[in-house]
């Protein structure tokens, strides 16, 4: 069981949740330290909010670090609480964009493009610190983001390139994580424990919902939690609608991390936190009983197991956010202010 599942599935986690943070990294590094401005000035609607949310956590790759910015942009008093509930709509939409890349089973391209990722990566530290700007055009300096890498030809362009490499090599290695815990699929079919666990999942969805939440809770990553569910449903270890059902849970585990982050803040701070999980558990509540009916509206785009889950989870996802849309124009919640 150990060579077989565990040591597979952990390695391919691993490899998985490394890619997600590299390109969480490189894209809060590049474009991050524009957000705080963007949040403060374009949120002035719930409406505004939610596109905002759903750009910003489609840039960063991760609806948990643009809740956590969020609440602190509240703790400090730069946003008030009735601004936050668009963006935090608008999270839940952005952060499918993971889940519906690695939905499109590109797998076989994982090691050409690290490769192609490792080789950029290396020209831009050829002329960075190496110097190799220096024999090459006589420049002074070849420093990136400074001022200094504009004396070289095409200087400006290092740190995007270098940037876009790393984040092209977390999406390589987020493939490479995917192979690896697919390839566990036969073994995780013929065990008796996860036999068990389908045979309650069947008989009630509350079980995957369970078993999403608790998994998500504990690794801080709802992304990594769906691909572990999309590779056991491509090789048809797990019935679809039960990876759908642990894909609502997966949703409200991702609450946990802000919940912890608004603990010693603000009023408003916990605010925020609380409508992120009213807003996911009330969606896995109502979808709860309509896992059959999420499968098949998502199999009218996609017909792999995969892909369903992917589109589940967003149809799911838009779903909760167009309904909620609406209560954030509630004059009481537009006019609340706690401290």
């Amino acid at each position: 069981m150990f060579h077989e599942i565990l040591l597979p599935m952990t390695l391919g986690f691993v490899i998985f949740l490394f890619g997600l943070k590299a390109m969480e990294l490189a894209l809060h590094q590049s474009v991050g330290r524009h957000l705080h401005t963007v949040l403060e000035r374009m949120t002035s609607t719930p409406l505004h909010g939610l596109l905002v949310g759903t750009a910003t956590t489609a840039v960063l790759q991760s609806s948990t670090a643009v809740t956590v910015m969020t609440i602190g942009l509240v703790n400090a008093g730069l946003l008030t609480f009735p601004r936050t509930l668009g963006i935090i709509l608008g999270t839940n939409i952005g952060t499918c964009l993971t889940t519906e890349l690695i939905g499109l089973n590109i797998s076989r391209l994982a090691w050409p493009l690290l490769a192609a990722s490792i080789a950029l990566w290396l020209v831009t530290a050829l002329f960075r610190e190496i110097g190799l700007g220096q024999l090459l055009f006589g420049a002074r300096s070849v420093r990136i983001g400074s001022g200094a890498a504009g004396t070289l030809p095409g200087g400006r362009w290092f740190g995007p390139l270098r940037s876009g490499s790393v984040i092209a090599g977390g999406f390589a290695l987020l493939l490479v994580g995917m192979a690896l815990m697919q390839s566990v699929g036969p073994a995780v079919e013929a065990s008796g424990m996860f036999g068990t666990f389908l045979s309650r999942a069947e008989d009630s969805v509350l079980w995957g919902i369970a078993a999403g939440a608790i998994l998500t809770a504990a690794v801080h990553s709802g992304a990594a939690v769906i691909a572990i569910v999309m590779g056991l449903a491509t090789t048809l270890a797990l019935p679809v609608p039960i990876g759908i059902a642990i894909v609502l849970g997966a949703n409200v585990g991702t609450c946990v991390t802000a919940l912890l982050v608004s603990l010693g803040g603000s009023k408003s701070g916990r605010f925020v936190a609380w409508s992120h999980v009213l807003l996911n558990m009330g969606g896995a509540a109502l979808f709860a009983p309509f896992t059959g009916e999420l499968q098949a509206a998502a199999s009218w785009f996609g017909t792999s197991p995969a892909a369903q889950i992917a589109h589940a989870q967003t149809i799911f996802n838009i779903a909760c956010s167009l309904l909620a849309l609406p209560l954030c124009y509630l004059p009481l919640l537009r006019r609340m202010t706690v401290r």
